[in-house]
């Protein structure tokens, strides 16, 4: 993905943020630019995620002082070069260690755990043996850190090359994955299928768990 300049992405994001804000619905908004965080803030966004974890030059800043929600995620490199062969000595400790000075920088700069929640990143930097790790390693993420994680693997590449469809024909694929998800511990989900993975979520907890 090529990088936007700020006035592409502020021409882009801000015109949906304002038609959708009255429609009594949270709104989360996915960007890295602290100047478009406090204009989205201003529109009435509900939470911020940031794919660098608020680390560029004035991130914390911009949503400190808010009531917004933050989802902090890691990623290797940028998105432009993140695929071009990732590579780590401990993926599990690296991606934890990276987080959790992410989340003392925001406690550092006066912010609630209770509006925090935590991202491992999965496609972002990371091959299919990465990512199976880390959906493995979900519970113990949040132990660690006691915080709630999202995870958002809905039509990813992880997912066509565990069934060699593409990714127009990911709907299973990512409804198997949200259920794998919640029952290793994830708190949120992030997916394209709502209406499709409300429906899985409610079998699985009556039949799976009720």
């Amino acid at each position: 993905a090529q990088a936007l300049s700020l006035q592409e992405e502020l021409d882009r994001v801000m015109p949906v943020l304002y038609a959708l804000r009255d429609y009594n619905i949270p709104l989360s908004i996915d960007t890295y630019k602290p100047v478009v965080m406090r204009e989205a803030i201003l529109a009435g966004v509900d939470m911020v995620n940031d794919i660098h974890g608020f680390s560029l030059a004035g991130a914390v800043e911009a949503v400190a002082s808010s009531e917004v929600g933050l989802c902090i995620m890691h990623m290797q490199n940028t998105p432009k070069t993140m695929q071009e062969q990732p590579e780590y000595e401990n993926i599990q400790a690296e991606v934890l260690a990276y987080l959790r000075e992410r989340v003392h920088a925001f406690s550092g700069a006066g912010v609630a755990a209770k509006r925090m929640c935590i991202d491992p990143g999965f496609g972002f930097g990371k091959s299919l043996e990465h990512n199976i790790s880390l959906v493995q390693q979900v519970a113990y993420f949040q132990e660690q850190l006691g915080l709630p994680l999202l995870a958002g693997v809905s039509r990813k590449t992880m997912l066509g090359a565990i069934t060699g469809r593409e990714v127009g024909q990911r709907q299973a694929a990512s409804i198997a994955a949200a259920l794998a998800l919640t029952s290793r511990g994830a708190r949120i989900l992030r997916v394209h299928d709502v209406v499709e993975t409300c429906d899985a979520l409610k079998v699985w907890n009556t039949l799976a768990l009720g």
